[in-house]
């Protein structure tokens, strides 16, 4: 039975806390909702921040909602090199001690010691997605890519959840290693 999963490439983006939100847009802002992602419940917020580092500045960086309880800045290699920064490689959401960053929005600034990391690359699973093809949450799988540049990606987490939609979430530095934009399929091959 073949594996195939969509793939979603993952631009720089931005996750807020509701406290951050209110400090980059004013007392009582919340985040508006321009298009909905892969993910039920997840949206691509009409507001976008900018992001300075030591070296360099990404002034539009899309704020994805909705808030969250920290705030997390998740960018490709190549984004850290020009902002100045070395994030870990981390899962979403693990955070503790990693890179920091200013965030400026219309209404003021926030600095953030930590929440800066380079995404892993992972697949949502759905929780029937997962049991149908016996994988389990936090299994690490290998992914072939087919095409040109047909590469193999190894160490993908499973994240498994009934709150999921099956969807691979790669970022811009991988999918240009392999030629791959949202929407392509890949196959789960061990």
């Amino acid at each position: 039975m073949s594996k195939n999963v969509p793939v979603g490439v993952s631009a720089r983006h931005i996750h807020l806390s509701a406290a951050h939100v209110e400090a980059l847009f004013g007392p009582g802002a919340g985040l508006t909702e321009m298009k909905p992602l892969s993910q039920p419940g997840q949206f691509a917020a009409g507001e976008t921040v900018a992001v300075v580092g030591p070296k360099g500045t990404f002034p539009k960086v899309r704020i994805l909602g909705p808030a969250r309880k920290a705030t997390q800045l998740e960018v490709s290699r190549t984004d850290a090199f020009a902002l100045g920064i070395n994030p870990p490689l981390r899962e979403s959401g693990d955070i503790k001690g990693s890179a920091g960053i200013t965030i400026k929005g219309p209404a003021g600034e926030v600095t953030i010691d930590e929440g800066v990391i380079v995404a892993a690359r992972h697949i949502h699973f759905h929780t029937s997605d997962a049991e149908k093809w016996e994988i389990r949450d936090k299994q690490k799988l290998s992914v072939r890519f087919g095409g040109e540049r047909g590469v193999v990606f190894e160490n993908v987490i499973a994240r498994v959840s009934p709150d999921f939609a099956l969807d691979m979430h790669i970022d811009t530095d991988e999918a240009n290693a392999v030629g791959a934009k949202t929407g392509d399929t890949a196959e789960i091959i061990g």
